[in-house]
C-alpha cells in the first residue's frame, strides 16, 4: 500500500514538476552528464538562473492544465474515492492535500485516463503498464499461473521507466515494486493484508479520549444483552431489498408493448421461474436430438417460452417514476438527477447472454456472453430500470473500454435489479 503511494507521489510529482516532490533537478542532470547519457538534457548555467532543457516527460503548462482539468472534472460512482475537484489547485498547477487512498486510486484507474492526450506514445505507455500492474496485483482473484507473467511483465516496465525517467526517482521504493510479485505468492492477495481498514478507522480511535473509552467499555458490558449501536437493522435490509430515494411521481403508460416487455424481463430474472426455463432447454434438446447443436434454433424455440411469461402478470397501468434507488448496497440516479452533482451514478453494464457474429458477412451466429453498457434514464417502481445499449463498444491497445453512446443498439432493452448491473464512469 505504501509503496504505491510513495510510487505514485514521485510519479506525479515530478509530471507536475512540483516542488519538493518532483525528482528531476540539477543535481539529477549531473548525474545524469556524469554518467554519459542523454548529454541534451545537461543543465545550461547562466549569469542569473539555470535552464533545465525539456524531457520527453516534462509537461507543458497546457498540458498540465489538461491533466488536472480531467481530473477535476472526473465523476466517478459515490464511495469509489475522494472528490478530486477539491485537490486539484489549478492556479500552482499541482495536486494538494492527497490521501493514501487518492493516490491509489490515482495509480489504479484515473492516471492513466488523466495523461492519455499528453506525453510522448513510449512515456505514457510505460506510466499506464505500471498502473495495469498495481491494478493486477490488488485485484480480489488472483490467477497462480500468471504471476509469472505479471513478474516478466514488471522487469520490462521498469526498463522502460528507467529508459525516459531521470535515475533519482529510482529510489528503493520503486526498487521494492520487484520484490511484490514474490510477497503475494507466499501471503496471498493484497486486499488482504493492506492496512486502509485500520488507518480508516485510526479516525474513530483518535476521537476518543480516555475517559470516553472507559464509559463505552462499561456500556458495552451493561448493555451486552442490546443490539450494538451503529446502522440499524432496517436500514441493512432496505439496502439489500431496495429503498427508492427521495422524490418521484405517478406516470401512466399508455404503450402497453414496453409494459409488457418489462413484466417480461421481470419473470424471466426471477428465481422461481429460472428452474422452469432451464427444464424448458432440456426438453427441446431431448425431443429434437437433431436440432439439439444447432444454437440458433433452440435459441428461437426457447424464446418462445420466454415470451409466453409476460402473460402471467397482472397488468397495472399506473406505475411510479423514481428518480434514484439504493439496492444491493449501490446507489443508482437517473442522467437528469447526476448532472448537478459530483458523483456519476447512472452508468451501468451488464454481461448478458446474445447471440453474436463475428462480422457482416457471418451467417452461423453463437450464443454468447457480452458486456453491455448503457446510462439510466427511467426508473420505474418495479425493480427493473430503462437505459440504451450502444453498439459503439471497442478496446483500445492498452486495454480501455471506449464507449460511443451516440451509437444505440438495443434502445428499448430493459434491466431488471435482481440480477445486479455493475457501476462505470466516464
Amino acid at each position: 500500500m505504501h509503496i504505491e503511494k510513495n510510487v505514485c507521489e514521485s510519479i506525479i510529482g515530478t509530471l507536475l514538476n512540483i516542488p519538493g516532490k518532483t525528482k528531476d533537478g540539477v543535481k539529477s542532470r549531473l548525474d545524469l552528464l556524469e554518467m554519459g547519457l542523454r548529454p541534451d538534457l545537461a543543465p545550461r548555467f547562466g549569469l542569473k538562473r539555470t535552464y533545465l532543457p525539456p524531457a520527453c516527460y516534462t509537461l507543458s503548462r497546457k498540458e498540465k492544465k489538461i491533466v488536472l482539468q480531467t481530473l477535476a472534472d472526473l465523476k466517478v460512482p459515490e464511495g469509489y474515492c475522494s472528490n478530486f475537484r477539491n485537490l486539484v489547485s489549478m492556479e500552482e498547477l499541482k495536486l494538494n492535500g492527497l490521501k493514501s487512498h487518492d493516490y491509489h486510486a490515482l495509480m489504479q484507474q484515473l492516471l492513466p485516463v488523466a495523461i492519455r492526450s499528453v506525453l510522448p506514445k513510449h512515456v505514457r505507455y510505460a506510466i499506464t503498464r505500471l498502473c495495469f500492474f498495481f491494478n493486477a496485483l490488488c485485484a480480489k482473484v488472483v490467477d497462480v499461473s500468471r504471476l509469472n507473467d505479471i513478474q516478466q511483465d514488471i522487469v520490462v516496465t521498469l526498463c522502460l521507466l528507467e529508459k525516459y525517467f531521470p535515475p533519482s526517482i529510482f529510489d528503493i521504493m520503486l526498487h521494492l515494486i520487484v520484490h511484490l510479485v514474490r510477497e503475494v505468492r507466499l501471503c496471498g492477495p493484497v486486499y488482504m493484508r493492506w492496512m486502509y481498514p485500520f488507518e480508516r478507522y485510526m479516525k474513530v480511535f483518535k476521537g476518543y479520549c480516555y475517559i470516553a473509552e472507559e464509559a463505552l467499555e462499561f456500556c458495552t458490558e451493561y448493555l451486552s444483552g442490546i443490539n450494538a449501536i451503529g446502522i440499524p437493522s432496517s436500514v441493512k435490509d432496505e439496502w439489500k431489498c431496495g429503498k427508492p430515494l427521495l422524490g418521484g411521481r405517478a406516470i401512466t403508460i399508455h404503450d402497453y408493448k414496453l409494459v409488457e416487455q418489462a413484466h417480461h424481463y421481470v419473470l424471466q430474472n426471477t428465481t422461481i421461474v429460472q428452474p422452469f426455463i432451464d427444464e424448458h432447454m432440456k426438453y427441446l434438446k431431448t425431443k429434437h436430438p437433431r436440432q439439439s447443436k444447432r444454437v440458433k434454433w433452440l435459441e428461437d424455440e426457447h424464446n418462445l417460452l420466454k415470451r409466453n411469461l409476460s402473460g402471467l402478470h397482472k397488468d397495472q397501468d399506473n406505475k411510479f417514476l423514481r428518480t434514484g434507488y439504493i439496492i444491493h448496497g449501490c446507489r443508482y440516479h437517473i442522467k437528469n438527477r447526476d448532472e448537478a452533482r459530483v458523483n456519476q451514478n447512472s452508468g451501468v453494464s451488464i454481461v448478458a447472454s446474445t447471440m453474436q457474429i463475428a462480422s457482416s458477412k457471418d451467417k452461423n451466429p453463437m450464443l454468447g456472453d457480452m458486456c453491455f453498457y448503457g446510462i439510466i434514464t427511467e426508473i420505474w417502481d418495479l425493480d427493473y430500470n430503462m437505459f440504451n445499449i450502444c453498439n459503439g463498444v471497442k478496446v483500445d491497445e492498452l486495454g480501455f473500454t471506449l464507449v460511443d453512446l451516440s451509437k444505440i443498439g438495443h434502445k428499448s432493452i430493459l434491466s431488471f435489479w435482481q440480477r445486479k448491473p455493475n457501476k462505470f464512469f466516464m
